[in-house]
């Protein structure tokens, strides 16, 4: 009979005890496993979701954590907004002389490009408006760039699909201004689909009700990103929601700009009383504000210097979100992980302390059995072995319980997690931080087998015979 057999023996004859002692350890053992995994999860899917194609998210001066955080994860709130002329100094002559014609303003903004529209390139720029809810959820008002440009996955070359309908277009003769795109947990919490229509409330999910309401024209696939959490509605139609136009001077001036409020306007084929949505006289550049801009400029080499051009300027900031996620996680979440994993290694000695005591505990009962196998010829050596193997049994068992208790429970909630965060996970999903649980808790065991072992190591064979 060799020497694990012997200690596998002694671990069964003390059953309840053993098990015991084993479980206390292996609840140490799941509690850390799962502090790791969480932080697993939530670092991938904070850094995976920082990047979904652009390289910087600009808005008003203040924290680039909280821009962050509300312009790509929805979360936190807006700190201010910027002027529409702030998004203009991206967009080249062109489209800023578009702009102009269309929506009125100072005629000098079409002379000229925009101040940063060098680094743009083949990139694009999309501007978001915040601050209004539908039930508990963002609603984002942008433009149908949202769903041409960007994309999301591992390696960024998913499109954003739909599992019914379509994203919201342009105004045209077949497109209204209010049309909207909710994610896929909002159209699952709200109960919603596509030709359904929803009031957003302003500024907070209990705020005032917007009279003017919202047309569902799509519903978007699962992206395991912060978009399956929000409701996007067409900018235009976010503008001319009350209370979402920035009050101006009533000066000639102003008015000679094509600052002129939004409102129902008669044309030659509409009446008193019979304005539709799209009857509304859009807002001038002036009344106009943006909370915040995607930004991916055409050369990712220049992302840098464009990021300090933009910094430079009175009003605006730029961030880049992959950088502030990772402060984020360095700062925060990771001092946090810290403190967790410290509570829970706590755990994992006071089991050894458990292992310490179940065994030492148990040297007078067996001293006669120690000192019988001395007699037949056992050394010292052997069987303070026998000690230090049932305190190794004991943490092996211990180990292999709480790492399979852990990823059970992690793949019960396996659905939860990737509606969550988008992150996918299975029962064999570790964290790279896993692999020095085993070597830990083996130390710790061994350290707890000393005592007794060294105990039996000085049994004496005459008087317990």
């Amino acid at each position: 009979m060799n020497l694990l057999q012997i200690a596998w023996r002694n671990f069964c004859h003390r059953s309840l005890s053993s098990i015991l002692t084993t479980f206390s350890l292996a609840l140490g053992v799941g509690l850390v496993v799962l502090v790791l995994s969480i932080y697993g999860v939530i670092n991938e899917a904070f850094t995976r979701n920082a990047s979904v194609g652009y390289n910087l998210v600009v808005g008003p001066k203040g924290s680039p954590l909280q821009l962050t955080l509300n312009s790509v994860f929805y979360l936190s709130q807006p700190i201010e907004n910027l002027p529409y002329t702030e998004y203009m100094e991206f967009l080249p002559q062109s489209q800023r002389a578009e702009i102009v014609d269309r929506f009125g303003g100072d005629q000098s903004l079409k002379e000229r490009g925009g101040r940063y529209s060098p680094y743009i390139g083949d990139g694009f720029v999309i501007p978001l408006a915040l601050g209004d809810y539908f039930g508990e959820f963002r609603v984002v008002g942008t433009t149908p760039l949202f769903f041409d440009k960007l994309r999301h996955g591992p390696t960024l070359e998913q499109k954003f699909t739909f599992s019914t309908g379509r994203a919201f277009q342009e105004f045209s003769t077949e497109h209204s201004y209010f049309e909207a795109v909710v994610g896929s947990r909002v159209a699952k919490e709200m109960n919603v689909t596509v030709g359904d229509e929803f009031f957003p409330t302003h500024g907070d999910p209990t705020g005032h009700g917007h009279d003017l309401g919202f047309t569902i024209v799509g519903v978007m696939d699962p992206t395991g990103t912060p978009n399956d959490r929000a409701a996007f509605v067409n900018l235009e139609g976010f503008y001319l929601m009350d209370g979402h136009a920035k009050p101006i001077d009533d000066s000639e001036e102003a008015k000679a700009n094509g600052a002129v409020s939004a409102g129902p306007q008669p044309n030659s084929e509409t009446t008193a009383g019979s304005f539709k949505p799209d009857d509304y006289r859009l807002l001038s550049i002036g009344e106009r504000e943006v909370t915040s801009i995607l930004v991916r400029n055409g050369n990712v080499m220049f992302a840098p210097q464009m990021q300090n051009a933009i910094n430079e300027s009175i009003r605006s900031q730029a961030a880049a979100p992959v950088g502030e996620i990772n402060k984020l996680m360095g700062l925060i979440v990771g001092p946090l992980k810290n403190a967790m994993l410290i509570i829970t290694l706590i755990t994992c000695v006071v089991a050894a302390v458990g292992i310490l005591v179940s065994i030492y505990n148990s040297m007078n009962d067996r001293k006669r059995d120690i000192a019988v196998m001395r007699a037949l010829g056992a050394r010292r050596n052997t069987v303070t072995s026998i000690i230090i193997c049932e305190s190794m049994l004991v943490a092996m068992i211990g180990v292999i319980i709480g790492w399979v208790i852990a990823h059970a429970g992690i793949v019960a909630y396996s659905g939860t997690i990737e509606e969550q965060t988008g992150v996918q996970v299975s029962f064999f999903t570790t964290s790279n931080n896993e692999v020095w649980i085993l070597p830990l808790v083996i130390m710790l065991a061994l350290i707890a087998a000393l005592l007794p072992a060294w105990s039996a190591y000085r049994t004496d064979v005459g008087s317990n015979l």
